[in-house]
């Protein structure tokens, strides 16, 4: 939800989330302030002999609101998302305030019109109350296309950059005592697990759909947990099972050692998450990994994509393993968690 928010002008948002829904409360209101002076059923459409198409007073009420409604959400919310082009928001928060009061006037033009008839086939949509509402909807949509700012605003990603330029600027050497990697089992594997599930659960399906779509999505969740995220600074090594789960989190002052290494799954019991003769893997395939040794004699080993990222993650933990023994202390910044 915060990466969504993010991405969006909130302020914006709420105005355009908020103006349509007011102003179709506004309309309901007057409507409801002429009803007493108004016939039953009202004239939704006219000739020049009056009207000609009648629709009752709630009817007539609250599909316009709904029309005010949805009709600005449709324009305004176009201004909505920071990456589109600065003037490309500008123009549609002004043409949505314009779309939304214009349909608001029409719909009021044709209440006044009929206000103290007895039959709505005599009425006429008011000239004069569309022709005000309008023009005040054209100066009012080109004025707030002008003065809405549409440029992008300071956001927590900015805080967070900042607070990450602060730290490097301080610490020269951060930047070195960092890597993070995703690392996947080969797409060979993929292939394989789509094979054996996918075409099961379509013939599955025939029969039993919802077992069907089960299996589908238990092959979805294997196949996920084929992939890890791998973080190594100052503060450690961590390790999330599917980029989500965490599975391992070793801080700098528990590592002796970590050295890269090409290793077999099957010698740590396959691949994934495994616990197999006191050491704890997070293998996705076979191939280059780095092994670490904790302080407490026991190891790990997770995989490190190719060899040179395998060896540079050992080589970044065996470096903040040392600035740990000797007392360093890892930043405290906005960085990933």
């Amino acid at each position: 939800m915060g990466k969504l928010l993010d991405s969006v002008d909130t302020k914006a948002l709420r105005f355009a989330a908020g103006f349509p829904v007011v102003l179709a409360a506004g309309f309901v209101f007057c409507a409801l302030l002429l009803r007493s002076d108004l016939p039953e059923p009202l004239a939704v459409q006219w000739t020049d002999d009056g009207g000609a198409s009648f629709a009752p007073f709630g009817a007539y009420v609250g599909v316009g609101a709904a029309g005010i409604v949805v009709s600005g959400w449709l324009v305004l919310l176009q201004a909505v998302p920071l990456g589109r082009p600065v003037m490309m928001r500008r123009i549609m928060m002004g043409a949505g305030l314009f779309v939304s009061l214009f349909v608001t006037s029409a719909l009021a033009a044709g209440l006044v019109g009929q206000t103290g008839l007895a039959d709505a086939r005599q009425s006429h949509v008011d000239m004069t109350v569309l022709a005000l509402g309008s023009g005040a909807a054209v100066s009012l949509g080109v004025a707030m296309g002008m003065v809405y700012k549409a440029d992008r605003q300071w956001s927590p990603d900015d805080d967070r950059a900042l607070q990450t330029a602060i730290a490097k600027e301080l610490d020269p050497d951060l930047a070195r005592d960092s890597i993070r990697l995703w690392v996947h089992a080969r797409s060979s594997v993929f292939v394989m697990i789509a094979i054996a599930s996918l075409f099961p659960a379509a013939l599955i399906a025939l029969l039993v759909p919802w077992l069907g779509i089960l299996l589908v999505v238990l092959a979805f969740i294997g196949a996920a947990f084929l992939f890890a995220r791998i973080r190594a600074d100052r503060r450690g090594l961590k390790v999330l099972l599917a980029g989500v789960v965490p599975v391992m989190d070793v801080p700098a002052g528990a590592i002796s050692d970590a050295s890269a290494a090409e290793v077999k799954a099957a010698d740590y019991g396959g691949w994934g998450y495994r616990h197999h003769r006191g050491t704890a893997a997070m293998l996705v395939s076979s191939g280059p990994a780095v092994v670490v040794s904790k302080t407490d004699g026991q190891r790990l080993a997770v995989s490190g994509g190719s060899q040179a990222s395998a060896a540079q993650l050992a080589e970044v933990l065996t470096r903040v393993a040392a600035r740990a023994r000797r007392g360093g202390t890892p930043p405290v910044h906005g960085g990933e968690s």
